[in-house]
């Protein structure tokens, strides 16, 4: 099923900002994954102990279906966070194909564009800066074949 979400960028302090979140709002987390608990990729160094336990994933079901997500950047890798990469637009169309589409159009004039490509979780991510400066994020399972 599509839906849409936001998603949210900190620097270590992701868990602090969700179990605030979740006092206002209620509910439970969903899709908790701590840094450590993703593979590394080839040729990257294994993160700092500290980093470990960082979250890479959360999701907190809010308001109506709305769904907060988030993430903590890691200095380790360089990442930086400031105004403007802190929170994206988050898309999870139904099919691979209306993805691509609404990406391919969505993207025109684009700027720090990460293409659609299968990720290690199992869908096709990509990421954007629109001609207007909003960062969008995409996410598609993998489609059976």
């Amino acid at each position: 099923m599509s839906r849409i979400s936001i998603y949210l960028n900190f620097m270590g302090k992701t868990e602090e900002a969700f179990t605030f979140y979740r006092s206002v709002f209620g509910g439970e987390f969903i899709g908790l994954q701590r840094m450590g608990e993703v593979p590394t990729a080839p040729g990257q160094p294994e993160l700092p102990e500290h980093e470990r336990q960082l979250l890479m994933h959360i999701e907190l079901p809010i308001l109506d279906g709305t769904i907060l997500m988030g993430t903590d950047m890691l200095e380790s890798m360089g990442h930086q966070l400031q105004p403007g990469n802190n929170i994206s637009i988050n898309i999870e169309p139904d099919t691979l194909a209306e993805t691509q589409r609404i990406f391919d159009a969505l993207s025109e004039g684009a700027t720090d564009v990460v293409p659609l490509n299968l990720m290690f979780w199992g869908a096709y991510w990509g990421t954007f800066v629109d001609r207007y400066s909003i960062r969008w994020m995409f996410n598609c399972p993998e489609q059976p074949a």
